[in-house]
């Protein structure tokens, strides 16, 4: 920025009221901040931060003042020389609020003065001052910690080398036998003075501890944490990267050194009241909230920090529950996540050389078999490919709940719900279609509703009816009905039907709040299930769309020439119309979705899966139960 940007609030809000230039003696230059002058200004550089300050020719004077001043008095003299309202003392806060917004300056401890921020310390000491709030109250912590590093084969080069980055940080270290470790772990353990000692059997609470793995061609760093905690991170990670593992030939020899050195700095940014490295990392994908594994491969030699949802949650930050997704946006966020090709729990979900018109397929893969799913757009198919993945593999846990009669998986409670609902609605109609009798039950009856593509429909119905009969060439019809809850809201059915190779085929079926919104996705089902037959022959399992992704895929705001013709338009209507279709549905099944969790005696995967769902703000919910009676329906004609 420019000097002469300096707004009026970056002054004294009143006269004789103090500011920054009184205050400056708090203060001093960060240990490493690097300065060049320019014609007109200069240019810092901190650890992770930047600024250029342009001006006049006098820029660069002030600035020299200004830093003698940091480096010496505090600014007394300064102060007393910039008289209160003048352009000088204007343009010297205005630097100062810089420094401070781009956190190059650091609070000078009580009663001293000159550099204290580490620049004449040793390299530790440098490095608290370069990223430390409080350098030397992280430096006191530093020093009066104690560490033990434990490993099965203490005299191991992994051991050794995590000892010697401890020790280079100012962090005293002692090396010791634990035969409870797995091969290839170090357990790092930080405990102040007067608390329990690392190496026994009971931990306090308070100490904070990592474990380092290394195994051939892949090794690992956990989150810090309790030693119990740390060592049930360093166990499933240590599942999870099984499949990555490379036996045979030479280990590269930086790989050891590079996560030693990583999970030293890990614990002593802890113990020092830094933020962890994870967060240095400025990367989109780490979730907030949630701990960072550090992953690093030997071919070739790299490392990089990844969210980890690990089976087993000790701690309490890491117990208590996390928010429910709110957003298509948060969902898409948390895949990655859940599908990463190192940590995750499932297959990702990918187009690959899939068609994208006129619907958008991505595929994965579930237990060994191929998972097709279609919808508008292809962040919707992901969505919808995770979500049934989950459920495939969750049903896999108890003894009766496989295909629909599994746990229903959403990014969120709504979501959720609007598939438990949809789907029991659903399997209400095909129930009542192979029954006979009157109608009971919440149920008063079923009006057929007569559908046709004519002008007037929803432009989205109208669409993809258009792209299954005509782009397609599909030969096909609908049948549309009322599900009459007698004073509940509205809620349609809808079948479309498709003549296949000389014989009447199923198509696609809809559950929604308007005819209209029925038609359009079942017929859109239909298109994606035409598509994924011409594609993908060999799928096993197919995801179809259905409006219950409206709720998070509804935008804040349309843009003024979107209609209801655009895809986003049409799912924030969908989306306003949801919360009444989900109490018509509840009404009309007499059923409301439960949480749903594994039973203890389901498999470890299962268990893993539905904790990782979980931690990223998934909803697991119960299906509804395939004994009970349901109501009795009163077909209409087709």
């Amino acid at each position: 920025m420019t000097v002469d940007q300096a707004g009026p609030d970056m002054v004294t809000s009143q006269e004789g009221e103090p500011d920054a230039l009184d205050s400056l003696g708090r203060w001093t230059l960060r240990s490493g901040v690097s300065v060049t002058a320019l014609p007109h200004g200069v240019h810092l550089r901190g650890w992770i931060t930047s600024v250029t300050l342009e001006g006049g020719a006098g820029l660069p004077v002030l600035w020299g003042r200004l830093a003698e001043a940091l480096a010496g008095d505090g600014g007394a003299e300064l102060a007393r020389a910039a008289v209160a309202g003048s352009p000088l003392r204007a343009a010297l806060v205005t630097v100062i609020g810089q420094l401070h917004d781009h956190d190059l300056l650091v609070e000078r401890p009580a009663g001293e003065t000159g550099d204290a921020a580490g620049e004449n310390g040793d390299a530790a000491g440098q490095w608290l001052g370069a990223v430390a709030d409080r350098p030397t109250v992280a430096a006191a912590a530093l020093a009066r910690s104690q560490a033990r590093v434990l490993a099965a084969r203490p005299d191991g080069p992994l051991a050794r080398a995590a000892a010697r980055a401890l020790d280079r940080a100012g962090v005293r270290a002692v090396t010791g036998e634990a035969v409870d470790l797995p091969d290839g772990q170090v357990l790092l353990v930080a405990a102040g003075p007067g608390e329990p000692s690392p190496l026994t059997a009971e931990q306090d609470a308070q100490d904070r501890a990592v474990v380092v793995g290394l195994r051939p061609g892949v090794g690992f760093v956990t989150p810090v944490g309790g030693v119990r905690q740390a060592r049930a991170d360093a166990d499933g990670l240590a599942d999870r990267l099984r499949p990555r593992e490379a036996p045979g030939g030479a280990e590269h020899p930086g790989l050891p050194a590079l996560l030693a050195s990583s999970a030293a700095q890990r614990l002593v940014c802890a113990v020092a009241g830094l933020r962890d490295p994870s967060a240095e990392a400025g990367d989109a994908r780490l979730i907030p909230g949630l701990p960072a594994a550090l992953v690093a491969e030997r071919e070739p030699l790299r490392g990089e920090y990844l969210t980890w949802v690990g089976p087993v949650l000790v701690d309490a930050d890491r117990v208590r529950p996390r928010a429910d997704v709110r957003t298509l946006a948060e969902a898409l966020a948390r895949i990655p996540v859940l599908t990463d090709r190192l940590a995750g729990v499932l297959d990702e979900p990918d187009p690959g050389a899939l068609p994208q018109l006129p619907a958008a397929l991505v595929r994965s893969s579930v237990a060994g078999e191929v998972l097709v799913s279609g919808s508008a757009r292809a962040d919707l198919a992901r969505l919808e490919a995770v979500c049934r993945a989950a459920e495939l593999l969750l049903g896999e846990g108890e003894a009766g709940l496989e295909g629909d009669g599994g746990p229903v998986v959403g990014a969120g409670i709504v979501h959720a719900r609007g598939r438990a609902l949809r789907r029991a609605g659903a399997g209400a109609v095909r129930q009542q279609g192979s029954r006979s009798g009157g109608t009971s039950g919440p149920f008063s009856g079923v009006a057929s509703v007569p559908w046709s593509p004519e002008p007037g429909r929803h432009p989205q119905a109208l669409h993809w009816w258009s792209v299954l009969v005509r782009r397609l060439g599909v030969d096909a019809d609908v049948a549309v009905s009322r599900l009459d809850t007698g004073g509940g809201g509205p809620v349609f059915h809808a079948q479309v039907r498709i003549q296949f190779q000389g014989r009447t085929a199923g198509g696609g079926t809809a559950v929604e709040a308007s005819a209209d919104d029925a038609v359009a996705f079942a017929a859109l089902s239909a298109v994606v299930r035409v598509q994924a037959a011409a594609d993908v022959p060999d799928a096993r399992h197919l995801v179809t769309p259905s409006g219950a992704s409206a709720s998070l895929a509804r935008p804040e705001a349309t843009a003024p020439w979107e209609d209801a013709g655009w895809t986003t338009a049409w799912l924030a209507e969908s989306a306003a119309r949801e919360p009444g279709l989900q109490e018509a549905l509840t009404a009309l099944t007499g059923w409301s979705p439960q949480p749903w969790e594994p039973p203890a005696d389901a498999l470890a995967d299962v268990h893993a899966l539905w904790s990782a769902l979980r931690q990223c703000g998934f909803s697991v919910l119960s299906a509804r139960p395939g004994h009970r009676t349901l109501p009795t329906l009163t077909e209409g004609s087709r």
